[in-house]
């Protein structure tokens, strides 16, 4: 049997073994932005699960990037180090995400409830395009200057720097979730009047600017990924017609594919959570924009992600919480679509006595 999710897919030089991607998500584990053992064996074990390519948590460029104090980073070269032994095992190519949280900032990790941190208390004082608060419990973000912006942008380009030293392959770009890029492209946290503010080519002109200097720091070879924020799902904000124009100006500075998720502006931004809800998203932006898309989003099951290939509306699938169930749902999922799967040569033996009892492995 051959399958579209394990056909192989090539971009640039890279060459993926499936359409199988581990999606950014987030540990909240680190100390002083170092990974660290829970990231080796959390990440390691996708690898050993089949995916094709690895794509690590969104790491913060700079200290006050972090959406917590417990984020990686890679604003220094011992972060860059620490990611050395773990990027590259079992066939996976290796990828990370570049994020700064801006107004989202300075906040507890999830599981302690996720309000804001006083400077007092270990955090920081947040900026964003605007000063508007995320909502009540989040700090009040300062309205970044001229002189701001140049310095996250100059930020990433030092990061990305060092993602080529540590040896990743695919490089992504946070522009979705309520973040800052997507602080500057809604214009339900950006109420700039200067020259980013406003009109849809001021309000992307950061992105669009980041975009070009990371594209010129990150090898012609390597391929850049952006993650956005497709759509707001709100009257007024940000939207799918704007995403494809904006695929449009970033697939001509370079960028290779958009991964494609939606909403988190503001706390009531959220879609319908139904599977494939994001699906038609990046269907559209890949047949309207001409570019590459990944479909995410409550996509759990084999052949709901054949199908989403084979039916042309995504060239990658990114999985998520369904990899954190299942480390090897992708090599369950060979077996549903292929009739087998090259497991690992240690596990072989689990492997051959559940397909004899008539269990799946």
């Amino acid at each position: 049997m051959s399958s579209h999710l394990f056909s192989p897919f090539r971009v640039r030089n890279v060459a993926l073994k499936n359409r199988i991607g581990v999606a950014p998500m987030c540990q909240y584990s680190a100390v002083d932005g170092l990974p660290n053992q829970w990231h080796v064996v959390h990440l390691g074990s996708r690898a050993v699960g089949g995916a094709g390519l690895v794509i690590v948590e969104a790491a913060a460029v700079a200290p006050e990037a972090r959406i917590t104090r417990a984020d990686i980073g890679i604003w220094n070269e011992a972060q860059a180090e620490a990611f050395l032994p773990i990027i590259r095992t079992q066939g996976a190519a290796p990828g990370i995400q570049l994020a700064h949280a801006g107004r989202k900032g300075s906040t507890q990790v999830p599981w302690v409830g996720r309000k804001g941190v006083a400077p007092e208390d270990g955090g920081w004082s947040p900026m964003g395009p605007s000063a508007i608060r995320f909502k009540d419990d989040y700090p009040m973000p300062r309205e970044m200057t001229e002189a701001d912006i140049s310095r996250v942008e100059d930020q990433y380009a030092a990061a990305a720097r060092r993602c080529v030293r540590a040896g990743f392959e695919v490089l992504e770009l946070h522009m979705g979730h309520g973040y800052l890029l997507h602080q500057f492209l809604s214009p339900l946290a950006n109420r700039r009047t200067d020259g980013y503010g406003g009109s849809f080519e001021a309000r992307t002109a950061f992105a669009m600017r980041l975009v070009r200097r990371v594209r010129a720091e990150w090898p012609q070879e390597l391929p850049l990924f952006v993650r956005l924020s497709t759509t707001d799902w709100i009257d007024g904000g940000w939207d799918i017609e704007q995403s494809v124009a904006l695929a449009r100006q970033m697939r001509s500075a370079g960028v290779d594919l958009v991964d494609c998720s939606s909403g988190s502006i503001v706390p009531q931004s959220q879609g319908p959570m139904v599977p494939n809800f994001q699906v038609p998203l990046a269907k559209q932006i890949r047949e309207q924009a001409g570019i590459p898309t990944a479909a995410v989003g409550l996509i759990t099951q084999p052949h709901q992600a054949e199908q989403i290939l084979a039916e042309g509306s995504a060239d990658l699938i990114f999985l998520a919480r369904a990899l954190l169930v299942d480390p090897y749902w992708p090599l369950r999922a060979a077996e549903a679509l292929e009739g087998g799967a090259a497991w690992p040569v240690q596990y072989e033996r689990a492997v051959a006595v559940t397909r004899t009892s008539g269990s799946r492995p």
